[in-house]
């Protein structure tokens, strides 16, 4: 699963796709409302596909909870991010138990949910799990030739 384009901003609440660039900068739009505006380079952007979570013996990519999340959930809403951190550890724990307790702090915890529940309502976890569907499917049958 792809979440290209898809950025967090610092200081911003909520999620952004990338939809131009400038001389100084990109254009970006609120997943939530859907207004646009300049991020220059001093704003500290995440894309994330680049993030990922803590684990014990592994590190593991954000798109890859997501897509865990969104097959447990069968395509549906997860936690709130205002649910109590016990709950939302308690969902992470399913799709990633081996995932550091210790170095997943609660506020990175709430922002995983409020981001995979954006994505869900915009579609774009969707949309994503049926591209990286369409696309393994694809390489199966290329293989069978």
């Amino acid at each position: 699963m792809e979440l290209k384009g898809i950025i967090s901003i610092s200081g911003k609440s909520g999620l952004f796709k990338m939809v131009g660039q400038t001389k100084s900068g990109i254009i970006v739009e609120s997943l939530e409302d859907g207004k646009r505006f300049p991020a220059y380079a001093a704003h500290k952007v995440s894309a994330l596909e680049d993030i990922s979570i803590y684990g014990y013996n592994e590190d593991r990519p954000l798109a890859d909870i997501y897509e865990a999340i969104y097959k447990l959930e069968d395509g549906g809403k997860s936690v709130s991010a205002n649910a109590s951190a016990q709950d939302q550890r308690d969902k992470l724990l399913e799709v990633f138990p081996e995932y550091d307790e210790d170095r997943v702090y609660s506020s990175d915890l709430k922002k995983l949910f409020k981001w995979y529940n954006v994505l869900v309502d915009n579609g774009f976890l969707k949309e994503a799990i049926e591209n990286a569907d369409d696309d393994s499917k694809k390489g199966k049958s290329d293989e069978e030739e």
